[in-house]
Formats: structure tokens, C-alpha cells, sequence
């Protein structure tokens, strides 16, 4: 469900470069299983797993900012291969621009995923501010997109594909900007004389 502030455009969409997301809450549903010895274990989906991948194949980066270390994160991070792990950094917005700085990336470019008091200024920072619908109400505040699907269950997922139809209605678009141009090329007239 969109956002009735101002749901992001089809442009803004397209724009996107970076999509950048927390963990605990949006990749997982928030619940952080400790175990009597110590061990950490989370939930992650497999949808949204698919949906990074098919990102990165389409060329978009994708990041992970959390505020606070995991080594569950960090193995499902490398089995997905995410190109950008920052974790133990609870100022998400500082990350957020240091990683669009690096990446030489405006705001209007990069997407963020957030659920808590600390994810709403990046939120807010972003192009495509997004936040999955149980998110504390300083993220859905800040928030230009809600999620219909809920967090650990599909929501980066749904992100995705938004970005990825961006992409591809663009590249048809530009497929048939292509092809007219080439017809009114072809089929003007050749004066012989």
C-alpha cells in the first residue's frame, strides 16, 4: 500500500541505483533468536533473497546497514553477495550518504528500507523512502512507500520488482523510441532528382 504523502512515482522508480535496507525487521521479521550457547540465529526469505539477486544481475547495488553486528547477517550477506555489509553503525543516515558519496550517487538515486526511530532520517533522506507496515511511526512518517507484504515475508521482495518495472517499462520505452526513430528514418523520402 502506497503511501499517502506522495507514493514514489514510476520516475522515481527508474532513478534508483542503490537500494539500501536494514536487517533486523525489514529483512527479518524483527525476532533475534539467542541461544543458551550463545549462538545467534534469524530468519531470512527466500523471496527476498531472489529479489537482491535479480537486482545485482540488473546492475543495481544493493546494501545492508544495521545497527548491530551479527554474524547471521553477515553469512547470509555473503551468500547473496551483497556488495555493501555496514554493521554497528546505529546513525544510518551517516552511512546511507557515505555510501552514495562513495558511490557518487545523489539522494534521488538511492532507495532505503527501514523500521525504527533509527532507520527515519535515512528513510527520509532517500529518493524512495520505504518502510514494511508494522515499522515504528517515525519510519512510516518518514516513509514515501509502505510495503503491502510484511517484513522477513516479502516486502524487499515487492521493492524489487517496483525497481525492476521501472527498469524494464524504461527500457521498453526506449527500445521503441528507438525503433520509430529508425522507421521515420528509413521512410523518408530520397530525392532522386
Amino acid at each position: 500500500m502506497a503511501d499517502k504523502k506522495t507514493s514514489p512515482s514510476a520516475a522515481d522508480w527508474q532513478r534508483i541505483r542503490l537500494f539500501a535496507m536494514d536487517v533486523d525487521g525489514v529483512l527479518t521479521d524483527g525476532t533475534v533468536r539467542i541461544c543458551s550457547d550463545g549462538t545467534e540465529t534469524k530468519v531470512f526469505s527466500i523471496l527476498d533473497g531472489m529479489g537482491l539477486v535479480r537486482l545485482a544481475q540488473a546492475g543495481i547495488a544493493t546494501a545492508w546497514i544495521s545497527g548491530r553486528p551479527s554474524e547471521a547477517t553477515t553469512r547470509r550477506a555473503r551468500e547473496l553477495k551483497i556488495p555493501h555489509l555496514v554493521q554497528g553503525r546505529v546513525d544510518k543516515l551517516s552511512a546511507l550518504g557515505e555510501l552514495a558519496a562513495r558511490l557518487r550517487l545523489r539522494p534521488e538515486e538511492c532507495a532505503y528500507m527501514g523500521d525504527d526511530d533509527i532507520d527515519a532520517a535515512a528513510i527520509a533522506w532517500a529518493g524512495v523512502g520505504i518502510a514494511p507496515p508494522e515499522a515504528m511511526p517515525a519510519a512510516t512518517n518518514a516513509a514515501h512507500y509502505l510495503t503491502a507484504r510484511p517484513a522477513g515475508r516479502g516486502a524487499v521482495r515487492e521493492v524489487c520488482e517496483h525497481i525492476l518495472a521501472a527498469r524494464r517499462s524504461a527500457e521498453r520505452e526506449n527500445t521503441a523510441k528507438a525503433a520509430s526513430a529508425a522507421a521515420a528514418t528509413s521512410a523518408t523520402p530520397v530525392d532522386h532528382a
